[in-house]
């Protein structure tokens, strides 16, 4: 069992929790994909999907999760409150490993997955996750943004701290601008904000 942030709980799928009242548990079976919750890069993304939905801006959104590995971020964001979840990833065993667990979780009404990588080639979401390494997040900047609509959010991790700087100046020069922060030893994880249409 892993606690991240104040409420969200990574629950092993062959184990039980006694659930606190505030609990958002995630049920999950990794399998072959990335994503377990015990990375950094994870934590630090589960720690801004809460601290977005403290602010509100989970409630109702649609969000798409880009590399969703094992499907937790979008498992995460459905349960903390997300309308619809569209969940990519290029690589078919995570794919059928985010498949699995959206139903294992039981939130396939919710949560589509698909083959695939940003741009979708969809209407644009309220809120935008990429946990990719750093060279990636700059390489799809155009996409990710094409993907967001104006005064959307997005959520970047996975970038080392010393590929920081790269990351921000493609960001930037896409239009987005860094409104937060996290960090967890020589991890970072950006919140940057899509400039109103």
């Amino acid at each position: 069992m892993l606690r991240v942030g104040r409420r969200i709980v990574i629950r092993p799928s062959w184990r039980r929790h006694r659930r606190a009242p505030d609990d958002v548990v995630l049920a999950l079976d990794p399998g072959m994909a990335f994503g377990t919750g015990l990375h950094p890069t994870t934590r630090l993304c589960l720690a801004s999907l809460e601290s977005l939905a403290d602010r509100g801006a989970l409630a109702g959104a649609r969000v798409l999760d880009v590399g969703s590995g094992s499907g937790i971020l979008s498992i995460a964001a459905a349960r903390l409150g997300a309308a619809s979840v569209l969940a990519v990833d290029v690589d078919p065993i995570a794919v059928e490993a985010s498949a699995a667990n959206v139903r294992r979780n039981r939130l396939a009404c919710r949560v589509r997955v698909r083959e695939g990588s940003a741009p979708t080639g969809e209407r644009p979401f309220d809120v935008v996750l990429a946990n990719l390494i750093a060279s990636l997040l700059v390489q799809l900047a155009d996409g990710l943004v094409a993907d967001l609509r104006p005064g959307g959010t997005l959520l970047a991790s996975g970038i080392f701290a010393n590929r920081e700087a790269e990351v921000v100046a493609a960001f930037a020069s896409h239009g987005l601008a860094i409104a937060r922060r996290w960090s967890e030893g020589d991890w970072v994880a950006l919140e940057a904000m899509r400039a109103p249409g």
